[in-house]
This record gives structure tokens, sequence and C-alpha cells, in this order.
């Protein structure tokens, strides 16, 4: 099998752990009532993603980034959850996006991966939230690309193409590295090849484990990111 030369990676999910990170963070400020848990608000809020992404890309809602939809959603679930917090605190708490935490395995594995191939997200999260998350978490890409750069979001076609005309690339030598199986199908649609990594906890721990079975249309299929080095000896 020819390898690709360029790896995009989903981040949410597949790099980072939002839920935990979220969860965690919430937990620390102890700002929700106590027949809140915070796991199930993290829940919700990650729940409005998809819709709000969909009120965009149809027209209903101009181009906003990511940071403008996570607050328009967080506002929505304070009220639904009766939480009263101030502008100051609703700011802080929607930027815990740019805090996530990786998998224990996320940096080892993608400073393996950098050995072998040039490593970019691929990611619906803005320019500066990805650039803080990576700065923070020590993410080593080569490149951070965005929904921003294309002003479409994943899973358009725009995207996963766009990233082949940045690097000046047949589509057939990206592969896009996800943790969700409608990414990886969107991206083979575009001509790009595919590895899935399992994330079981991806939606929390006190949930019952995420399918991971993926699908034999990947080109791989990996447990974690040091297991995708592993199979391309790395």
């Amino acid at each position: 099998m020819t390898l690709p030369r360029i790896l995009a990676f989903d981040v949410f999910g597949t790099v980072v752990d939002w839920h935990g990170s979220i969860t965690h963070e919430l937990e620390s400020l102890n700002i929700l009532p106590e027949d809140v848990r915070a796991a199930d608000f993290v829940r919700t809020w990650r729940a409005g993603y998809k819709p709000a992404m969909a009120r965009v890309m149809a027209g209903e809602l101009g181009w906003m980034l990511i940071d403008d939809l996570h607050r328009i959603i967080l506002d929505e679930v304070l009220d639904e959850y009766g939480v009263d917090l101030d502008e100051a605190r609703r700011r802080h708490l929607n930027l815990a996006w740019h805090r996530l935490d990786p998998w224990s395995d996320s940096v080892p594995g993608l400073t393996r991966l950098r050995q072998g191939f040039t490593l970019c997200s691929l990611s619906n999260g803005n320019l500066g939230l990805l650039a803080n998350m990576a700065k923070r978490a020590g993410l080593p890409w080569d490149l951070i690309l965005s929904a921003e750069v294309f002003r479409a979001y994943k899973p358009h076609s725009a995207t996963y193409l766009g990233v082949a005309n940045v690097f000046d690339v047949e589509p057939s030598d990206v592969m896009l590295v996800a943790a969700h199986q409608d990414d990886l199908d969107a991206a083979r649609d575009c001509g790009l090849r595919t590895a899935y990594i399992e994330r079981p906890a991806e939606f929390g721990r006190d949930q019952q484990s995420k399918d991971v079975s993926g699908s034999p249309a990947n080109d791989f299929h990996a447990e974690s990111l040091e297991d995708l080095a592993t199979q391309l000896d790395c």
C-alpha cells in the first residue's frame, strides 16, 4: 500500500478529551446547582454543536467561528439548567474549549507520526482556539488548519479538499485521522485516505462505551495514536 504524505487530524474527541476536560473544569468552578451533574451539562452543551453548525451552513446564521457558536449554545444551556452567571464567568467558561487536555497517547503518538509524515489539524474549531489548545497541550502540528481557513465546516468537501490544495498534493496523498466515522466517510468520498481511532470514553466514562467498531472501508483502524504510529512504522 502506498502511504499518504499528509496526516490531517480531527481534534475534538480524537486528539483531545473534551468531555473529561470540561467536566473537570466545571466541577472545579463549582457553579452548577447541586442537582445538575457537570457530566450531563457538558454533554448537553456539546449536543448543540451540530445543529448550530447546520444553521450556519443553511444560511440561517452568518458565518461564525466555533467560539461564537459555543457561546450561543452555552447561553441556551445555562438557561435550560437554571444557572445564572455574569458575563466574565460566561466568557471564561466558554474559553474552556481552548484548554482541553490531550488523551494520554496523543502527544507521544503525534510525535512519532511526525517523524514520517506532515501533520496538520483539520478541525471545525477556529484558528485561535486550535493554536491556544496546541500551545497548552503540546500538540506538535506542522500546520494548523481549520474550517475558518475554508469558511466551511466539515463535512463540507471544501475542508477535505482544502488540505490537498494547501499542500499541493492529490487527495489520496492526504489521510484523515478521526474518531468519528461520519467524518471519515465524508473524507473518503472526496478521495482522502482514512484512519479510525478508537475513543470509547469520548462522551464520558460514566456513559456506556461508544461504539468503536469503525468501518471496514477505512484504510487503518487503531486503538490509539501510538497504535497508528506503530502500524505506519513510526
